[in-house]
């Protein structure tokens, strides 16, 4: 990724995160001629995933194409997109007209200001404290049956219980294979959920996980419990913690909520991404954490609308007032 030179001038709109939401919301916004500034830091979180599916005419996308191909759409129009990560971004003095003004200050130093801001930073996956996992992550490990189902279709696939929304994860996971096994890993499994799992012919194994176990080739071989026993495994599938990546920007006070069944958190936001903060619009995984590319792209598509159409009525405000005062 290239670096574009940052504008010395106060901009219509900076775009914090350069993945699918920040994109598509810069993207709309350049094309309706405003002065859009995307800061990115170049980790998306798909950078591990081989490709991109479910996405329709992009089907099989590698992140990093679809990325390089948005940036340069953007710049297309006129759009800047920087290399860059966000230290601090707060609300600032109004201008002389009363319209809103925050300022960016970028880790290296780089200060922008900006009119209103578009926040998709995403959010983070965390993975449960189980001994070579991490090594498998967006390859033998997945968590969405809509992201990798089909490339993991018929292999033996292990569900890693996080909670209750695993038994749901492996009812996904289940279309997909006639081998599946359920490690508990001490968390609950109700009557009516162990009894649908069984009658889907899923095993159920209660004793406790201990590792990852991969073969000479270094991918997945199977999980190994407490008592020495290893399950043959070629696919992992497990539920993350999600947290939102509000890194730097604290001082904007955004609104977050935790979801429901314990796991995780997003930012509340409304109508098109607006949020209780004047002048800040939230797109992506940062408030839609299971949002797949394509749902993320289009709220980044709204929220940028919704900004440029929040711009034409100050635009349009600016005019009387200055109209008034030469009469």
């Amino acid at each position: 990724m290239s670096a574009d030179t940052l504008p010395d001038r106060t901009v219509d709109a900076v775009v914090i995160g350069g993945g699918a939401a920040g994109l598509n919301g810069a993207l709309m916004l350049a094309r309706s001629r405003r002065a859009v500034v995307v800061v990115d830091g170049g980790t998306p979180r798909n950078a591990p995933a081989e490709a991109v599916h479910g996405l329709l005419g992009l089907d099989g996308t590698p992140p990093a194409e679809l990325y390089r191909r948005g940036r340069e759409e953007v710049r297309g129009y006129g759009g800047a997109v920087v290399t860059g990560t966000v230290a601090a971004a707060s609300p600032t003095e109004s201008s002389p007209e009363g319209d809103l003004r925050f300022a960016v200050t970028l880790t290296d130093g780089r200060e922008l200001t900006a009119r209103r801001l578009l926040v998709a930073t995403g959010t983070r996956d965390v993975l449960p404290d189980v001994p070579g996992l991490a090594d498998h992550w967006g390859h033998g490990v997945v968590h969405c049956p809509y992201c990798h189902g089909w490339e993991v279709r018929d292999e033996p696939i292990g569900i890693l219980a996080v909670g209750p929304a695993s038994v749901h994860q492996a009812l996904l996971f289940r279309q997909l294979t006639d081998d599946l096994v359920y490690f508990t890993r001490g968390t609950e499994l109700e009557g009516e959920a162990r009894a649908r799992l069984a009658a889907l012919d899923v095993r159920v194994v209660e004793e406790p996980v201990t590792e990852v176990v991969a073969d000479i080739d270094g991918a997945i071989a199977g999980v190994l419990l407490a008592g020495g026993a290893v399950v043959d495994r070629r696919v992992l599938a497990v539920g993350t913690a999600l947290q939102p990546r509000l890194e730097g920007l604290e001082a904007l006070g955004l609104a977050v909520e935790e979801l429901p069944g314990g796991i995780g958190r997003r930012v509340v936001s409304g109508m098109a991404g607006t949020t209780e903060v004047p002048g800040v619009w939230v797109a992506g995984n940062l408030t839609d954490p299971m949002a797949q590319v394509g749902a993320s792209a289009a709220a980044g598509a709204m929220a940028g609308a919704h900004i440029n159409a929040h711009l034409v009525a100050a635009d349009a405000d600016a005019a009387v007032t200055a109209r008034a005062a030469l009469t």
